[in-house]
């Protein structure tokens, strides 16, 4: 039983303010746990200038460099292989924060038969972090490094904010959530 875990990399924090750079999907099978990247790769949106890519976070904190953006690959290339991958796992696709992720594919032209569950929602409770916002609950929600660490405490990971290697990390935290019965399909 075959789904997909979709990891991107952006240059804001929503579609109106932020290009997506880079998007990582990794097959995880949930009866073995084994998981693969099947894509990987950087690209950009138009239109984009180089005064927004200088001061976006990712670029700011050095987990890709300005000139990988501007040799990377134009979204609107890649667009149909995407989908194409999307369209061939019927039983479904998430994201860590699914309404980031998703939420931005789905702003570029992207269409998902299923959305699973979000992993990052449903670790909130079993990792119990104590929320410092007000009205916001109980508890924060744990950003994938923290919820990694709490599942797998023996596990040394920082995470890269690379598309592959965090959704690769994102994949993990799904099977344990699945083995645990709290991710479900």
């Amino acid at each position: 039983m075959n789904i997909l875990i979709i990891d991107i990399e952006t240059t804001g924090l929503s579609p109106k303010n932020g290009s997506i750079v880079e998007i990582g999907i990794v097959e995880l099978n949930l009866e073995t746990g084994s998981s693969k990247v099947i894509y990987d790769k950087l690209c950009h949106q138009k239109p984009i200038t180089l005064n927004h890519v200088k001061n976006s976070w990712i670029v700011e904190m050095g987990y890709i460099t300005i000139e990988e953006i501007r040799k990377s690959i134009d979204f609107r290339l890649i667009k149909d292989e995407i989908q194409s991958i999307i369209n061939l796992y019927p039983r479904g696709v998430t994201a860590y924060n699914k309404k980031f992720d998703i939420g931005f594919l789905e702003a570029a032209g992207i269409t998902f038969p299923k959305i699973l569950d979000c992993p990052m929602i449903l670790s909130t409770p079993l990792c119990k972090l104590p929320s410092t916002y007000k009205g916001h609950g109980k508890y924060k929600y744990p950003k994938v490094e923290e919820c990694y660490d709490f599942l797998f405490p023996d596990n040394d990971y920082t995470e890269k904010h690379r598309g592959a290697d965090d959704a690769l990390h994102e994949a993990e935290i799904v099977y344990e959530l699945y083995k645990r019965k709290i991710f479900t399909i």
